[in-house]
């Protein structure tokens, strides 16, 4: 039997998770989160029981208890993943919504959240602390980088190569073969039909930089 979890973050994404979580049966022993107004709170029947500092929970870690990081932003999300590996040496677990479908030749790495109705095609490979949104694909043989966010709905099509830290809005498509680079952001809605550079930004059908 899978170990309690630990939930890094009690806001809108630490509740998704905790839904990923329950879905499967897994036990979530409670959140920790730095908001001071959420700590000692209840949020689904679920305790805030300190902050993501706190000693007395995480030394719990790799041992009785498995950890998720649910941080909003993806900055604090690498903050906090960098802290547990190198303060306790554990990594944070997959969190896999138990309406998800993930090809059991796909590839994933950890501190994944897939959410419900989501598809991950064969020979996909996930790096770390990817956000897959509800009913996203990412397709055969395309490759995921890590702290990659896919919004709801978003396409990644065959083939496609997403670089570390990029976003994807909702219902965006990427069509086959296209790479998109480091920290780039496709807007909602947006087809890109041709590589997209590191950092750059672009919007529409067919998606131009902006």
């Amino acid at each position: 039997m899978q170990n309690p979890v630990v939930i890094l973050g009690a806001q809108e994404l630490g509740v998704l998770a905790l839904d990923a979580f329950q879905s499967n049966d897994v036990i979530v022993y409670c959140f920790l989160d730095d908001q001071v107004a959420l700590q000692q709170k209840e949020i689904n029947e679920i305790t805030v029981m300190g902050n993501t500092e706190d000693e007395n929970i995480l030394k719990l870690l790799g041992k009785k208890c498995d950890v998720f990081v649910a941080a909003e932003d993806m900055a604090a999300r690498k903050s906090l993943t960098n802290m547990l590996k190198n303060d306790y040496k554990v990594v944070p677990v997959n969190a896999i919504h138990k309406f998800s479908y993930v090809s059991e030749h796909a590839w994933l790495g950890h501190g994944n959240f897939i959410q419900a109705g989501a598809i991950v095609n064969a020979n996909a490979k996930i790096g770390d602390n990817c956000l897959i949104g509800g009913r996203a694909l990412v397709d055969a043989n395309a490759v995921l980088e890590d702290n990659i966010t896919l919004g709801a709905g978003a396409i990644i099509n065959p083939g496609v190569t997403v670089a570390e830290g990029a976003f994807i809005g909702t219902g965006a498509v990427v069509v086959s073969g296209v790479k998109i680079g480091k920290n780039a952001r496709v807007g909602a809605g947006a087809v890109v039909v041709a590589d997209v550079p590191a950092k750059q930004t672009v919007f529409g059908n067919p998606a131009k930089a902006v």
